[in-house]
């Protein structure tokens, strides 16, 4: 191993916005290598640990296939797999786990167990979703919208829904590659002023759905109650059911405005199936996008 520091990937706020437009770039040069079949191994014998405390289908996916077509390994482990599970203390699961491996994935809960594990790990530690920030997923979001429209700067993206760890990273997104974020959440579900503070002058909160989406490159929404929220679902269905993106919304928004979402979706709930499943909707390139803009990430910190 290199006497180079350590780089994490926590948070967009861990790389500059000239590196995360370099990994956006390599995303799609990545996707088209692939497309044309052409063998790139950079991360040959390298190993990759993911750890999964929450269950996942395309971050679990993109990161092994990714790794397998970088040329390394990728190994899966649940909270059953690991001492983790049974109490062993985070600082010393990273100390022993980054003298075996050369990266590591943690889907998790709490933000604070990424940021405790990078802490104590000698080799690089990607967070593939926590309770705060989901940074790996706005990577392959922002791809998506430049594979489309082009430059995502000087832009306008409406987020509807809840100001959840999405919320979130698409404010931190909005300072990294320079556009305006307008939020439509109900009172009460607002994003946490530890992010937002920050963020100040990049975004705005404007309740009605229909007036944030105006002039609007890009529609973007979640689930209304995600993992660990399900006992809240009914309490969610009432606060946001007027939050659902749907054609009076996508109508409010520019003509040439794509609509987006991290999946899985429920139709009829967040999006209604006639937007989800139509021809604004990026939704399936922005899903296969997670595998290209990941293995640009993995490429970056690894070799």
């Amino acid at each position: 191993m290199s006497d180079k520091p350590v780089r994490h990937f926590l948070s967009l706020m861990d790389l500059t916005p000239h590196e995360l437009d370099v990994l956006v770039k390599r995303g799609i040069e990545l996707k088209a290598m692939r497309n044309r079949n052409f063998v790139h191994e950079p991360l040959k014998n390298k190993t990759l640990a993911m750890i999964f405390e929450k269950s996942s289908t395309r971050t679990r996916i993109s990161f092994e296939a990714g790794m397998t077509q970088l040329g390394g390994h990728a190994m899966f482990l649940s909270p059953r797999d690991t001492q983790l599970g049974r109490g062993e203390p985070i600082e010393d699961s990273a100390r022993v786990m980054s003298r075996m491996v050369d990266a590591i994935m943690i889907r998790t809960f709490d933000h604070e167990t990424v940021e405790t594990f990078a802490k104590y790990s000698k080799v690089p530690v990607i967070n593939a979703l926590t309770d705060l920030l989901h940074p790996c997923q706005l990577l392959a979001d922002v791809m998506t919208y430049v594979e489309h429209r082009g430059s995502i700067k000087g832009k306008t993206a409406t987020w509807i829904g809840d100001g959840n760890n999405m919320c979130h990273s698409w404010t931190n997104a909005a300072r990294q590659f320079g556009f305006k974020l307008n939020i439509a959440c109900p009172e009460g579900y607002d994003p946490l002023p530890e992010i937002m503070d920050p963020a100040a002058g990049h975004y705005e909160i404007i309740r009605d759905p229909v007036e944030a989406a105006k002039g609007s490159d890009l529609i973007v929404t979640d689930v209304w109650a995600s993992m660990g929220q399900e006992e809240e679902q009914h309490k969610r269905e009432q606060a946001f059911s007027g939050y659902q993106v749907n054609a009076d919304v996508m109508s409010a928004a520019n003509n040439d405005a794509v609509f987006m979402h991290c999946l899985p979706a429920h139709r009829g709930e967040e999006v209604t199936a006639d937007v989800i499943d139509g021809g604004q909707s990026v939704v399936w390139d922005e899903a296969e996008n997670r595998l290209h803009a990941q293995k640009a990430l993995l490429e970056f910190l690894m070799d």
